[in-house]
């Protein structure tokens, strides 16, 4: 794909002004830093940092049939969501892996907004489409933009450009109707850094605006854009999956440590009688936190051994400047994947030892509404 290929959001103006560092990301020009990745990683950590996500992908399905098609659809269980409440979860393919995983909300009645990966967009509508059992699905992602405000000051600034009572929203709580800088937007309590914040949904024309009055409103907290470089280290340190890395169609919630998103009670679901089999047998493997016992840095495709043989590979790592460490995370079989134990990583030729460590890495003073 060419640079004359690449999607651009409505804030690719903005981030030219900041000086930002733009990079091709799942069909998009995307900003990878701005003043740097460590010193926006440590600003969300302990002030706030306002991200670009226009690139995600936003759908509704409505109708009397939406709450059927969602059960269906999806692994966790819908039915438990009142208006202005939202739930994570994947959502599979009859073999039991993973479609995508992404945020549902009940914003009305039978009306519901499904936030989705970037890469898997097209994919996702024409699933859900697929299997939408007569509920009316739109793709409302080239209308829609999306910011994520996060960090410790994050409601703080939030309040100060909206008057809608973003303080007492709990974690996947969503307003459908708010307005923040005098623009309409769903505004959730959600986001991808392990931090408290916001995913502020405006009209994809108003996102400029909305991005200038954050901006200005948290300068006195030190509020900095960030970039997906930055986004990838919190996430890591959250122990947060990145689709496409550490999940997809050939890994199940059940290898992944989402086997809570899995409502057996429910009744049936796209998925189930696969996920019914391996719960019973146990996963051969799963996906397993690494800590590295020296400087070295995990990266995605190094090989895990034990005893001298192969027995997994890293799917994605990071140098964590909040642990200052090498961490990352990795498929194992299931008799490796206990806490404490340690496997090896071939470096360029090197074995390097790395541990297997509880997830997540780094937890928040006020944990944030976490998505993968």
């Amino acid at each position: 794909m060419t640079a004359t290929d690449l999607r651009r959001t409505p804030l690719y103006a903005a981030h030219l002004r900041l000086g930002a560092r733009l990079a091709p990301f799942a069909g998009w020009e995307m900003p990878v830093q701005y003043a740097g990745i460590i010193e926006e990683h440590r600003a969300v950590r302990a002030q706030a940092g306002l991200f670009d996500v226009s690139h995600m992908g936003e759908v509704l399905i409505e109708g009397p049939q939406a709450l059927e098609a969602l059960q269906y659809l999806v692994t966790n269980d819908v039915a438990v969501l009142d208006e202005g409440h939202g739930l994570y979860t994947p959502m599979c393919t009859p073999a039991g892996g993973i479609v995508d995983d992404l945020i549902l909300f009940r914003t009305a009645g039978a009306r519901y907004l499904l936030v989705v990966n970037a890469a898997t967009t097209a994919k996702d509508v024409a699933w859900i489409s697929q299997c939408a059992r007569g509920a009316a699905v739109r793709d409302i992602s080239a209308e829609t933009a999306l910011v994520a405000l996060q960090g410790p000051a994050a409601a703080r600034i939030l309040a100060r450009v909206t008057a809608d009572p973003i303080e007492r929203m709990r974690p996947f709580d969503v307003l459908p109707k708010a307005e923040v800088a005098g623009r309409r937007a769903f505004v959730s309590r959600t986001g991808y850094t392990g931090e408290d914040g916001y995913e502020i949904g405006p009209a994809w024309d108003d996102a400029p605006a909305v991005w200038e009055a954050l901006m200005e409103a948290g300068a006195a907290d030190g509020l900095v854009p960030v970039g997906l470089g930055a986004r990838d280290t919190l996430r890591l340190e959250a122990g947060l999956m990145l689709y496409g890395a550490d999940i997809d169609e050939t890994t199940s919630p059940l290898e992944a440590p989402l086997g809570w998103t899995v409502r057996w009670e429910k009744g049936a679901f796209v998925g189930r009688e696969a996920l019914e089999r391996q719960r019973a047998s146990g996963p051969a493997r799963r996906l397993v936190g690494l800590a590295a016992e020296a400087r070295t840095v995990p990266r995605r495709g190094y090989v895990l051994q034990h005893d001298g043989r192969p027995v997994g590979a890293v799917t994605s790592g990071t140098f964590s400047p909040t642990l200052q460490r090498g961490i990352g995370l990795g498929y194992l079989p299931r008799d490796l994947s206990a806490p404490g134990t340690v496997v090896e990583m071939v470096v360029r030729g090197r074995a390097e030892a790395v541990r297997v460590t509880r997830l997540p890495f780094y937890r928040a003073r006020r944990g944030g509404a976490g998505r993968a």
